[in-house]
């Protein structure tokens, strides 16, 4: 029996995937606007250290929770998909950016903090726009991905909370369409060097092909049962990866 929880009307503001793009682009901008509100202090014209404490502050702590909330969440399931793949790529790879100017400013001075918080800052700025009008509605048309739970997942992260991570995958019982995004969430929170464990009823070749484009050289992939029933595969992160 449907709860009435469950009972919604397509594309409507009751429907879970609606309201999951809304809360996602809620986030995306409250990280926009407490930009916004920091680019208005001028960290060169106003040397006060309140300055670069609030810049460092922001640097370190919202805006890297950020970005690995996301890589974690909506980057590792859309990581999988062959319309997003490149897509995803593209933003871990300004995220990366954005990570090395923010380890950058410890050890700076006045004058070099300014021009790495105006770097971060521009760099940032068109990360989260390709966030908000690219991957967000890519996610949505994503038949795979399920958008209220990688919202949940996000929130737990911004919340300071942990996600799980299961050492076995069982996908048996999981609907298609949601299994290979699974997987790859479940890769993502990996630490170089551990594994977990993918059960399915069939070679997960497909899956495999995903992972040799989007993660090549990053991941390791050991058949531990080949069947005939079930298949059981370690994939694990390569030891000094970072994915």
């Amino acid at each position: 029996m449907t709860s009435p929880s469950e009972i919604y009307i397509e594309s409507t503001e009751t429907d879970p995937v609606v309201r999951a793009q809304s809360v996602l682009q809620q986030t995306n901008q409250r990280l926009q606007g407490r930009l916004a509100t920091l680019t208005e202090i001028d960290p060169v014209a106003d040397a006060r250290e309140s300055v670069r404490t609030a810049w460092a502050d922001f640097c370190t702590g919202e805006a890297r929770r950020y970005l690995n909330a996301c890589d974690q969440t909506l980057y590792a399931a859309a990581a999988g998909a062959a319309e997003t793949r490149l897509l995803v790529r593209a933003l871990r790879t300004t995220a990366s950016v954005v990570h090395n100017h923010i380890d950058r400013l410890p050890s700076a001075d006045s004058a070099a903090s300014a021009g790495i918080v105006r770097a971060t800052v521009a760099v940032l700025r068109t990360h989260l726009a390709v966030e908000r009008n690219v991957l967000l509605p890519a996610l949505v048309r994503l038949p795979d991905a399920d958008l209220p739970a990688l919202v949940a997942d996000l929130d737990t992260l911004l919340s300071g909370g942990r996600l799980e991570t299961p050492a076995v995958i069982d996908v048996r019982e999981i609907p298609h369409g949601q299994r290979h995004p699974r997987i790859f969430t479940r890769f993502a929170r990996l630490a170089p060097g551990e594994t977990f464990t993918l059960v399915n009823n069939h070679d997960p070749k497909p899956p495999h092909r995903e992972f040799q484009s989007a993660h090549p050289g990053t991941f390791t992939w050991e058949y531990v049962e080949s069947g005939p029933e079930q298949w059981q595969v370690r994939i694990g992160r390569q030891a000094g990866s970072d994915g």
